[in-house]
């Protein structure tokens, strides 16, 4: 009898959820400053719908989780994710190398 992909994907992203709220007990989320961003220097893209599907590191305090997002935003060094975990959506800037396109993942 074979395995459901449809039902390992979800339990994947039940474990990823879980993971994540685990994480978010270690801190607030980080994102990147104002500064670090430098958007009166640099052009901003925004998608009107979030763009594109990634993986992306982000960081809950001291801990660093890698979870799957969607690109919203973008500048040429950073770029501007949202992800959720249960009930909450977390948004936040990371460094662009944080980030890597997954035609694969899905929320």
């Amino acid at each position: 009898m074979g395995t459901s992909r449809r039902l390992a994907e979800h339990y994947d992203m039940r474990s990823q959820h879980q993971a994540i709220l685990t994480a978010a007990r270690s801190g607030p989320l980080q994102s990147l400053t104002d500064r670090e961003l430098a958007l009166r220097e640099q052009p901003l893209t925004i998608y009107p719908q979030p763009y594109r599907m990634v993986r992306a590191w982000v960081r809950f305090g001291p801990e660093a989780i890698r979870v799957d997002a969607k690109l919203a935003r973008s500048t040429p060094t950073a770029a501007g994710i949202e992800f959720r975990a249960g009930d909450t959506t977390f948004r936040c800037w990371v460094w662009g190398n944080a980030v890597s396109a997954d035609d694969e993942t899905r929320l």
